[in-house]
């Protein structure tokens, strides 16, 4: 069956001909970094991070939240088994480069033996290792490369279509070169982007009787270090490490990849999962609950030693988390209503009362990281690149940035909530008979979504200070692929979600921000942003010439973003609490960036 609609004439190109192949020439690297030189030479070893003598063996299990119906995470439908996608790559597949942990940006080769990228960066080639392999054995090539970027452009996660837009051909050059040309050089990170892709097998995929636009539960064949060694549908997802594989002596993946086995487990209740971790029937966690970190660990394999637990600082940008607001609904399409929303969230009470006073509250998409904007009117090079939008934006701009308005924390609202009214009195939201208020036929009402219980601690506080300026929500909890499924389709009014960012942001910026994906499903648009001069920045941002310029640029979007009060911020940490039994051990040096328990830890029994 053929699974491949055209999708645009340019991309179905031919394999090159000599006297394109000396079009596209420029010298081999073995790495590529976004902005300033590469951290590792040519000749390194294995990455700071890892342990490179580390043991192989063992069993590590981990645990999921939910369920799952699919094996195939690069398409909309479905929700994917964990294990399939992490920070970095995934297990099953590899991609042509990867990036290390411990620098801005910067791609080092795997299934790509080396990158050329010439000086006006109008494309960027590939050479692939010949003995680069599937776990069938059959070889990985080019083809499956071209083939890979056709389908995912064609029918995968909408977020592939804003990554790559700026790519206008695909031409094969025999089995292991593969060459990308691009509609123009101002692109600097599509060179490393494209290096992230993850490369599918052809011949499995495009096999007769398969169909990579639907879900899936039989274990595909993959590249990477691991092959799907058991499925139960909904409950765990059982990955096995391949013997001899390809890759393993890669400077790239030295000292990583040290289980035998990867298991995950699913949990539909996050307090039956904490248990379950107590009693051993997982190794470790992330705990994303301050309340429960304080008060919740005193168990006797914590007290004994058995288990570690442990706070870890980190550098990694903590991008925005937040309730999310959907300006398609009516109720929020007036930025009156938002702002004064913002006054109803009592963040420095509900820090003392539900986590011990451990969060940072956030004011930018960019938090934890030089890229946030500073506080105060904008000056110098931020400055500068606002001047030209200063007709076309809220005069806020220019007068200060964003901060979420603050209390004393005592539980006493009554002036933020006077301030709340007042703006909504002012933009004409009039109370009603019912105490709910309304303007122009809209009821000044609307639902909370989430797949998380645990948050209605923080929310019902919120939704009774809500009830006292005459605004009526209500949150719903559902079940996690009921959540993906309605976030996916844009059929809710607001939502608690996280934006994420990296120290390095770029095309990505597309699908939070572009209006071409405000109305495109399974975007990550939630909110629907549709704004001419946000498009433009994010355009400024993909393409900044330097570090500095980056900076610069991404510091304006946000000042901007911030200004229409799109989300009402929550907070961030700045560092990670982990729990693990004792049997694992780590390297003496983590990354800043993710700590690596699946990837970088070994079990010692």
């Amino acid at each position: 069956m053929r699974l491949l609609i055209l999708f645009a004439a340019m991309l179905f190109a031919p394999a090159l001909s000599s006297a394109q192949e000396s079009a596209y020439k420029a010298q081999p690297r073995y790495g590529i970094a976004m902005h300033g030189e590469l951290k590792y030479g040519p000749d390194f070893e294995h990455l700071d991070y890892v342990n490179p003598n580390a043991p192989k063996g063992g069993t590590y299990r981990s645990h999921a939240i939910g369920t799952f119906d699919s094996l195939n995470p690069f398409i909309v439908k479905g929700t994917p088994a964990a294990g399939l996608t992490y920070l970095g790559g995934n297990l099953l597949y590899e991609p042509l480069m990867e990036q290390t942990w411990d620098e801005p940006f910067s791609q080092y080769g795997v299934i790509a033996e080396t990158i050329e990228v010439p000086d006006d960066n109008t494309w960027v080639a590939f050479n692939l290792r010949p003995e680069a392999r599937w776990h069938d054995g059959a070889p990985l090539t080019a083809e499956d490369v071209k083939w890979t970027f056709q389908t995912l452009m064609e029918h995968g996660l909408p977020f592939y279509k804003a990554y790559y837009g700026d790519v206008d051909q695909v031409l094969t050059e025999g089995e292991n070169r593969i060459v990308f040309t691009f509609n123009h050089g101002d692109n600097k990170e599509l060179p490393l982007i494209l290096s992230q892709l993850p490369v599918l097998p052809k011949h499995y995929w495009a096999a007769e009787g398969r169909d990579i636009t639907r879900t899936t539960l039989e274990p595909p064949p993959g590249s990477g270090p691991y092959k799907i060694a058991g499925v139960s549908p909904g409950r765990s997802v059982t990955y096995e490490r391949i013997e001899n594989w390809w890759g393993a002596d890669l400077p790239i993946n030295r000292g990583k990849f040290n289980y035998d086995r990867v298991v995950y487990e699913y949990y539909r209740d996050a307090n039956v999962a904490l248990e379950a971790f107590f009693a051993g029937e997982y190794d470790a966690r992330e705990e994303n609950t301050a309340k429960l970190w304080a008060t919740a660990y005193d168990a006797p394999p914590v007290r004994d030693g058995r288990i570690t637990k442990a706070t870890i600082p980190h550098d990694r940008p903590a991008g925005m988390q937040g309730f999310l607001y959907n300006i398609r609904r009516p109720v929020f399409e007036d930025q009156a209503v938002r702002r004064a929303l913002d006054y109803a969230f009592d963040f420095e009470w509900s820090n003392k009362q539900f986590a011990y006073g451990e969060y940072t509250r956030s004011n930018s998409y960019f938090e934890n990281s030089e890229l946030a904007s500073e506080d105060g009117p904008p000056t110098g090079r931020v400055l500068e690149i606002l001047e030209p939008f200063r007709d076309r934006l809220p005069a806020s701009v220019f007068e200060g940035r964003y901060q979420p308005p603050e209390t004393d924390g005592s539980g006493n609202y009554r002036a933020n909530l006077r301030t709340a009214a007042q703006i909504l009195n002012d933009a004409g939201w009039k109370m009603g008979t019912d105490g709910v208020r309304e303007k122009d036929g809209v009821k000044l009402q609307f639902e909370i979504l989430d797949s998380n219980p645990q948050f209605e601690r923080w929310v019902l506080p919120f939704v009774q200070n809500l009830e006292r300026i005459g605004v009526k929500a209500n949150f719903r909890v559902v079940d996690s692929a009921q959540y993906v499924n309605r976030i996916n389709d844009f059929d809710f009014d607001m939502t608690i979600g996280t934006i994420p960012q990296s120290s390095s942001p770029g095309n990505e910026q597309r699908d939070f921000w572009a209006s071409g994906k405000a109305d495109t499903p399974g975007s990550r648009n939630m909110i629907g942003v549709k704004n001419p001069v946000i498009d433009e920045l994010v355009e400024m941002v993909i393409v900044a010439p330097t570090r500095d310029e980056l900076v610069a640029r991404t510091r304006a979007l946000d000042r901007v973003l911030l200004a229409y009060n799109y989300v009402i911020p929550q907070w961030h940490i700045d560092h990670w609490r982990i729990a693990w039994w004792n049997k694992l051990k780590k390297p003496e040096e983590l990354s800043g960036l993710t700590p690596g328990i699946s990837t970088t830890w070994w079990v010692e029994e």
